[in-house]
């Protein structure tokens, strides 16, 4: 099967839990932000773009590939208000031409890296998959549109898909072979594990005044581990003949900012240095995933719902990535 973006954060831990299950990978990234040694020796590795319809047809081709899972795409939502159009270019663009070279070829299966951002500011929370679908941001607009080209391909070619829409991935292959390398980090328990282990200086919270316990906002935070197995999970059902389907990926508990850094400094064994920012605009005081559905139609079941050891694995794999940084 064809992983594009396995080299990426979320794309390199699906391939190793695919390798794991002895399925059959081959990898197409480009490498603009993923790490060729994060992708086994043992996987086969094209470097291209996914948007060249031509390498990925002959890609597919030469590994006889019948199912692909999508991850390649820009994922910074700051970044896709200042850029919007290379957003557009990257994720829609990209995905239109992967579909077609996927109807083309025959591709039975198709699992697709959505995001909850497709949700923009809920009404309620959790947040179930019949919410209505408001992105606020570029990032989250260029998500809901493949989605809705991948609706078509489903009533019109026959593909079957999975749309997973992650809450937010955190934490590291619990074995150490992969984790999230991007320098400039946008995720919070990314930055606050590169505070934990002197790699970076300080951090902010941004808004302490939501109307949340703690004043923080609070989010759904899955491990990255079991965001694998439920790609696993949403392949088998593909590949049993189960219908498209459209899942949100989460817990279905969140915490709040202060809390994570807090678990981050209880396990380093020392408080960290925060300092309090104003809110950043258009974060929701809360977003956490209804995740009934996901475990109803995949049987998925979580073996890292555990905050110390999301944020644990994270900060090994920064001591790591230090290590590896040091002359």
């Amino acid at each position: 099967m064809l992983v594009t973006g396995g080299a990426g954060y979320i794309g390199s831990h699906v391939v190793l839990a695919l390798r794991d299950a002895g399925r059959a990978v081959v990898v197409l990234d480009d490498l603009s932000t993923g790490r060729r040694d994060l992708v086994p020796d043992d996987v086969p590795f094209v470097r291209g773009d996914v948007g060249d319809g031509a390498l990925v047809r002959r890609v597919m081709a030469e590994h006889g590939c019948r199912a692909v899972m999508h991850f390649a795409g820009s994922i910074i939502v700051s970044e896709s208000t200042r850029e919007p159009l290379r957003y557009y270019r990257n994720n829609v663009a990209a995905s239109q031409a992967l579909i077609e070279a996927c109807v083309e070829a025959g591709v039975e299966s198709f699992v697709f890296s959505s995001s909850a951002a497709v949700y923009g500011m809920p009404e309620r929370c959790p947040v179930d998959e019949t919410a209505p679908t408001r992105p606020i941001n570029p990032y989250g607009r260029t998500k809901l549109i493949t989605e809705w080209a991948l609706e078509d391909a489903i009533r019109a070619h026959g593909l079957r898909v999975a749309a997973l829409r992650y809450f937010n991935v955190a934490g590291a292959d619990p074995k150490g072979r992969s984790g999230e390398c991007q320098p400039v980090a946008s995720h919070l328990v990314k930055i606050a594990a590169q505070l934990a282990v002197g790699a970076r200086g300080g951090m902010s919270i941004y808004g302490d005044d939501y109307d949340t316990p703690d004043g923080t906002c609070v989010r759904d935070y899955i491990h990255v581990s079991d965001l694998a197995d439920a790609h696993l999970a949403a392949l088998r059902h593909l590949e049993g003949g189960g219908e498209s389907v459209t899942l949100n990926c989460g817990y279905g508990h969140g915490y709040s900012v202060r809390q994570v850094l807090d678990k981050v400094g209880e396990v380093l064994g020392r408080a960290l240095p925060l300092s309090v920012a104003p809110r950043r605009p258009g974060d929701p005081p809360l977003l956490v995933a209804d995740a009934t559905r996901i475990g109803r139609v995949l049987g998925w079941t979580p073996k890292h719902d555990d905050l110390g050891k999301i944020v644990s694995s994270a900060i090994t794999w920064e001591r790591k990535l230090l290590a590896e940084a040091a002359p």
